[in-house]
């Protein structure tokens, strides 16, 4: 475990930042990520574009997902815009084919199926609500490496879900996800109370994870977990944990203790908050968020509540990540932004994001 001390983790000068990633380092390829809901992959072909790769998606007659480049080897037509022969995928322009693999098994203009007119096909791998995918070095393609997000099919957790598209950079969507100290002032209805963001952080680096901790006892809940758990009446502790997992992975746990009943004694409840991060291109990302209980799994209005106070803060982060972007790349005059203490999280961060893009690098990518 390595744990670093806030101050030595601020970058003093524009020099000392260049060991950190930014919205110009180089995506990290190596990494299992999401390619989609899996009720958004099936036998009508989709287009996706994945770290700047155009890919199309679709489901087998077996129901296996599949994940081929989106265009075609012949003429670039865009093999999506073409039609399933069973596990086939025929290309709309001169009816090449080619099987789940990339492999052309079929050109009609020819007598002879030519050996190098294949796609590249991306590993994929399903894992409960989610289709995984690999766009880095096949051979490193190791399905142990994708993240544990087992609660999302858990029938102990009831979740609810959504996705955005967002025209910002992977980095700044992980550094808005582990700035805790944003949530009063953005997010003030739903996840952010004033004393919340005055408790103490616990930050450390565990390998390429980092975690942050925070307790805060007997103050009033914020709504997210008060108004569907109906605690906005009392005081409750509140026991959270938000971890940078992957690339592609933002995991923020929270625990809320009703200690109100002496007779009964405590009483807890758990939320399992999941941000799954996919660059579509250097500056923009595909995202899928889950917000899961162990309590009220069948309130229908804890459902409704959650869901739509989830929206309103995400909906919340996507503009201000938006209007971050617009501001940075619109700016003809440099600023170097400066790092405080709180700001820990997300530099620890950006440092492996870096190191991870720099391994990369090395090797050829």
């Amino acid at each position: 475990m390595n744990q670093i001390t806030a101050a030595s983790t601020i970058a003093a000068s524009p020099l000392e930042m260049e060991r950190f990633a930014d919205q110009n380092t180089p995506i990290v390829r190596d990494c299992w990520y999401v390619a989609g809901f899996s009720d958004e992959i099936s036998r009508d072909i989709l287009a996706r574009r994945i770290l700047g790769i155009d890919v199309a998606l679709y489901r087998t007659l077996a129901g296996e997902p599949v994940a081929v480049r989106n265009r075609c080897p012949h003429r670039s037509f865009p093999l999506a815009k073409g039609r399933l022969d069973g596990d086939v995928l025929v290309c709309g322009y001169h009816g090449m084919q080619f099987d789940p693999s990339g492999r052309c098994v079929d050109m009609p203009s020819m007598p002879i199926v030519p050996t190098n007119a294949n796609v590249r096909a991306f590993p994929t791998a399903e894992r409960g609500p989610l289709v995984w995918i690999w766009m880095g070095d096949p051979d490193h393609a190791d399905e142990a490496l994708i993240p544990d997000t087992s609660w999302l099919d858990s029938p102990e957790w009831k979740s609810v879900r959504g996705q955005y598209h967002i025209a910002s950079d992977y980095v700044a969507m992980h550094e808005n996800l582990l700035d805790q100290t944003h949530f009063p002032f953005l997010h003030p209805g739903t996840v952010g109370t004033p004393e919340f963001a005055r408790s103490k952080l616990d930050v450390r680096r565990e390998g390429d994870v980092i975690v942050i901790y925070r307790s805060l006892k007997n103050a009033p809940p914020p709504g997210i977990y008060g108004v569907p758990m109906k605690l906005m009446d009392r005081k409750v502790d509140r026991f959270s944990e938000a971890r940078f997992v992957s690339p592609a992975l933002h995991t923020a746990y929270a625990s809320v203790t009703d200690n109100t009943d002496v007779e009964a004694g405590p009483r807890k409840y758990r939320f399992n908050i999941t941000h799954l991060i996919t660059p579509e291109t250097q500056n923009s990302i595909h995202y899928w968020w889950f917000n899961s209980r162990d309590s009220r799994l069948d309130d229908e209005e804890a459902d409704t509540f959650l869901r739509t106070a989830s929206e309103q803060a995400y909906l919340e982060d996507v503009e201000a990540l938006e209007w971050i972007s617009e501001t940075v790349n619109r700016d003809v005059e440099p600023q170097f932004d400066l790092s405080f203490a709180p700001d820990k999280p997300g530099l620890l961060m950006r440092r492996v994001l870096f190191e991870q893009a720099e391994a990369e690098t090395a090797r050829g990518y």
